[in-house]
């Protein structure tokens, strides 16, 4: 999904994991994952269950996307695999969201730290300028 700014790739993760659609969703994101910087959403509404081999395919997306200066963003994520996410401490590695569409959105947002530092840093510019 491109939204004038750089592109945000949406990749739906399989329901079932076996090895062979293993590969083949690893072999679809490749393009994305090996990207400078890449922008990844991965639908998760597809999935029944998060089992082992689905927790190893999540990281090892983000892995190789943050070797490359990217992130990866979970978003529709059912609740059973939310469950399993959280009680494995997987969770806290990744954003999570709603709806593709929101987590596609976040990447073009500051980050609400980043956000509230470059306000402060603002009124502070503003501030000594007054001041001189």
């Amino acid at each position: 999904m491109n939204t004038g700014m750089r592109a945000v790739a949406v990749k739906r993760v399989p329901g079932v994991l076996s090895v062979p659609h293993k590969v083949a969703f690893l072999h679809e994101i490749e393009s994305v994952i090996n990207a400078n910087r890449p922008r990844l959403v991965l639908d998760c509404s597809n999935l029944g269950e998060c089992s082992t081999s689905t927790i190893h395919l999540l990281l090892h997306c983000l892995e190789e996307a943050m070797k490359r200066n990217g992130d990866v963003k979970l978003a529709a994520v059912p609740a059973a695999a939310a469950i399993v996410l959280v009680s494995t401490g997987v969770a806290r590695l990744f954003e999570t969201f709603d709806t593709t569409a929101e987590a596609v959105n976040s990447f073009h947002q500051l980050p609400v730290a980043a956000g509230r530092q470059a306000v402060a840093s603002e009124v502070a510019d503003r501030a000594s300028e007054e001041a001189a």
